[in-house]
């Protein structure tokens, strides 16, 4: 019996020691089989998340930032160990003493799944595998996926330490809000550092990685309350909070940026403009796109914050005093329908109209409620009752042809502003503006170092992207013409060098091409000076073949206008097409003496790790390093390193004529400084596109005005009129806070008065209006009274100068009056590029 009972007992024994054997045997096979081609866990070492590119400007202030997921990397010893604490309590409270899996946590889950036949499914992830799952698998709920994990979480433990796991993933998991990691959730949220929360804060961010849909601060209010205070629970269970605390912090409102509680860090930033969003596509270019909305790198701007917003007021003021001469209401486009104009501030919300353009005050979208006879009813985006009524009177709307009734409907969506007295800012009435159609560009740079000081690309980013300062390819016109004088200067003439300005005829394979002067008069024998000063357009055919186009067009590549200029004559007009940027660029090489620029709107890019990746001035300080004091009359050297492009005495000559371009030429009348200026107007064919660029002795600037679709902005528009004055306002601001002087005169020439008419040399005592003092290389001795025709003959039928212009007709207009209009155009009567 005895042995029967010990058969017994041992054949369970037997089985039960087989049954583990196998048992033992089937997971030691299954984790063996799974752990063959798991992904290696080594990287996880070297990790480097997708983290926030941001760029600041020369103060240190962010003026934007671009990411695909918004995240602020935060190091482990940098998380508060209140925060830590929150999400431990949250997800895995035995985190610190488990081996990267919690068995009892898995086996509760699936005691959970059975009892409820699978309707009640839960996670039991340790934080381990929640980074392996988030890191090197998917996300998918398979039995594979969780051996998988397990087998990784154990290998990483091995590997990592528990604060370099937990480092992983809190800057990993992703909290709502477009914001992964606590650090961008805890700014997202509450607008503070990790630091300043406060433990139901924590409490907060720690109830999110379960599901942050289902848990938004305004949507799932009551449902986030409960999750966090179940989270504060946890904590003072764990030990991490006292009782009282704990009761305290329960008690605290579920407070977020969300719900208004809290300003939005959002609102530190400005809007998104031209100047940023084009540091964006060139770095984008430079580094790869991914790469640097990944790669959280530090972009030092070169933006004067204080000068954009004078560069963007001078541009928008003059394309809307452009576009309310034309009388035209348009409007937004936008239109609510009646039906949603019981409700029409949140419908007004979600329209994408531009909220970005403050000019003389800040436009605010508005919908039209009641069209009346002498006033209309507005619903105004932000109004208050502290505010004066939404009314628009009769009178606002002078400029435009026709009346309310004509113009206006219930539910159009227009722009809006407070009208102000200058003086106390009292306010006189609300005043509907729109956007002009009519679009340009301004660029303004240091003419040493090429940095951007300020940049717009059209009247409002938001309501179009595109930057027509640095995008837009259009025909320069005479601002072009410059160059031309430049390649001829450089070719031995002088400024004192007669040209004749007479008509000319060129057989062309499109037929007979007769350019003419934008007077339609002819000159005859004039100096170089007065060329440019006047913009005159057959002098400058006949000195570009005088030269050589392909010197020209030398020229124009060295400085960068073109990268392959045509050898056409018309193109000494400006007739093939550039962009503002890089006219500007070039014009700050005739201001800084003919160095080579390259312009930039950055100054420095480092990486996440603080290291400089790009730097744009090259120059070497000399005694930087060796200083030991700043003692008066003791300073560091800069030592430029720049290619010389130009002569420098040509410059100077070159910054004369241009200067005289402003004294005295087609931009006389708009453009009056309180030091020198040199600059050149242009105007293409019809008045399509119009530009003038201008330099003081530090400053380069430069503006073009036209459609995005080419189309003539009207007789009488021109460089000088319309480009003029958006320069001039910009550089009074420019001037009162940068200066500006005399143009630097280089050694190695001498000055010699000159007839500024005939070109004939005068004494050095002559006086007068005709009288101007040109420089001259030393040991050159300059030829007077030799005329230059570029080889063009006057043919006997040509018009001369008494001539020109004749051949006009009587018509009747369409208002019943008598008008005299020219004969019918051809070819020959056309001219490509500049006029004025």
């Amino acid at each position: 019996m005895f042995r029967f009972i010990l058969s017994f007992f041992g054949g369970i024994f037997t089985t039960v020691t087989m049954g583990a054997a196998m048992v033992a045997l089937s997971v030691g096979a299954v984790f063996w089989m799974y752990g063959r081609d798991l992904p290696s866990h080594e990287s996880l070492a070297q990790y480097q998340p997708a983290t926030i590119s941001r760029i600041y400007s020369g103060e240190g202030q962010i003026i934007d930032e671009f990411a695909q997921e918004r995240r602020l990397f935060a190091p482990a010893d940098t998380i508060p160990p209140l925060v830590k604490q929150a999400f431990i309590s949250a997800e895995d409270k035995n985190f610190y003493t488990h081996d990267g899996y919690d068995l009892r946590g898995i086996g509760s889950a699936a005691y959970d799944a059975i009892r409820s036949r699978g309707r009640d499914v839960r996670g039991a992830s340790t934080i381990t595998q929640q980074v392996m799952k988030n890191f090197l698998l998917s996300g998918d709920r398979q039995a594979e996926r969780k051996i998988k994990e397990i087998i990784l979480a154990a290998r990483v433990e091995e590997a990592l330490s528990k604060e370099k796991i937990l480092e992983l993933y809190m800057n990993e998991i992703f909290l709502g809000q477009n914001s992964y990691g606590v650090a961008a959730a805890s700014q997202t949220y509450f607008n503070k550092t990790l630091s300043d929360l406060e433990p139901h804060e924590a409490a907060f961010l720690a109830s999110l990685p379960k599901a942050p849909s289902d848990f938004h601060p305004v949507r799932r209010k009551d449902r986030l309350m409960a999750r966090r205070n179940f989270v504060l629970k946890e904590m003072m269970e764990n030990g991490y909070l006292d009782e009282a605390t704990y009761e305290s912090e329960r008690a605290m409102p579920l407070r977020s940026v969300q719900n208004g509680d809290f300003e939005s860090f959002k609102a530190e930033l400005p809007p998104r403009d031209y100047f940023t969003d084009e540091i964006r596509r060139q770095l984008s270019e430079d580094f790869g796109e991914g790469e640097f909305f990944t790669g959280g790198y530090t972009v030092r701007a070169t933006i004067d914050a204080e000068m954009q917003p004078v560069a963007a007021k001078a541009l928008r003021r003059q394309l809307e005093n452009y576009d309310r001469g034309l009388g035209i209401w348009r409007g937004t486009g936008e239109k609510l329908e009646a039906e949603q104009l019981e409700n029409w501030a949140e419908a007004l919300a979600n329209l994408t109209v531009a909220r970005d353009i403050d000019l003389n005050g800040v436009w605010r979208p508005a919908v039209v409620l009641e069209v009346g006879d002498q006033e209309m009813r507005l619903g105004i985006e932000g109004w208050t009752e502290d505010e004066p009524a939404p009314v628009v009177p009769r009178e606002d709307i002078r400029w435009v042809k026709g009346s309310f009734f004509d113009n206006f409907e219930p539910g159009d969506v227009v722009h809006v502003r407070a009208m102000t007295e200058d003086g106390d800012g009292s306010f006189i009435r609300w005043t509907l503006r729109q956007v002009p159609r009519v679009q340009g560009g301004f660029v303004a740079m240091d003419v040493n170092t090429g940095r951007v000081i300020a940049m717009q690309g059209g009247f409002s980013y938001q309501h179009s992207v595109f930057n027509r300062a640095t995008q837009a390819k259009r025909q320069p016109g005479s601002s072009f013409k410059p160059f031309v004088y430049a390649a001829a200067l450089d070719s031995g003439y002088s400024p004192a060098t007669i040209v004749v300005d007479a008509p000319i005829e060129i057989n062309t394979p499109q037929g007979l091409w007769r350019p003419r002067n934008s007077s339609n008069q002819f000159y005859g024998p004039t100096p170089l000076r007065t060329g440019i000063e006047r913009s005159r357009n057959l002098m400058t055919i006949r000195l570009a073949e005088e030269v050589g186009m392909d010197v020209v067009a030398d020229y124009a590549e060295r400085f960068g206008v073109y990268e392959n200029m045509g050898r056409f004559l018309a193109n000494s007009l400006g007739s093939e097409e550039t962009t503002l940027y890089q006219m500007v660029s070039a014009y700050a090489m005739f201001a800084n003496g003919g160095e080579r620029v390259q312009p930039t709107l950055i100054d420095r890019v480092q990486d996440r790790f603080g290291r400089t990746v790009y730097r744009h001035d090259e120059r070497t300080c000399r005694d930087c390093t060796q200083l030991a004091s700043l003692d008066p009359g003791f300073a560091p050297r800069v030592i430029s390193n720049r290619e010389r492009v130009m002569d420098p005495i040509t410059a100077y000559q070159l910054t004369s004529m241009m200067k005289g371009v402003v004294d005295r030429g087609t931009a006389s009348k708009t453009v009056n400084l309180s030091v020198p200026i040199a600059g050149k107007t242009g105007t293409t064919n019809d008045a399509k596109d119009v530009w003038f660029v201008g330099f003081s002795s530090n400053i380069v600037a430069g503006c073009y005005i036209g459609y995005d679709q080419p189309r003539s902005l009207g007789k009488g528009a021109s460089g000088g009129g319309m480009c003029g004055p958006v320069f001039a306002s910009f550089m009074r601001e420019a001037i009162s806070k940068y200066g500006g002087g005399a143009f630097e005169v280089p050694e190695g020439g001498q000055f010699i008065k000159i007839d500024r008419f005939t070109g004939a040399r005068l004494s050095d005592s002559a006086t007068g209006d005709n009288v101007v003092a040109e420089y001259f290389r030393d040991g050159e001795e300059p030829i007077f009274g030799i005329t230059f025709d570029g080889g063009f003959a006057m043919g006997a039928d040509l018009p001369l100068f008494e001539e020109a212009g004749g051949g006009g007709r009587q018509v009747t207009t369409s208002t019943g009056k008598k008008a005299v209009v020219g004969p019918k155009a051809n070819f020959g009567t056309l001219s490509s590029g500049g006029l004025y």
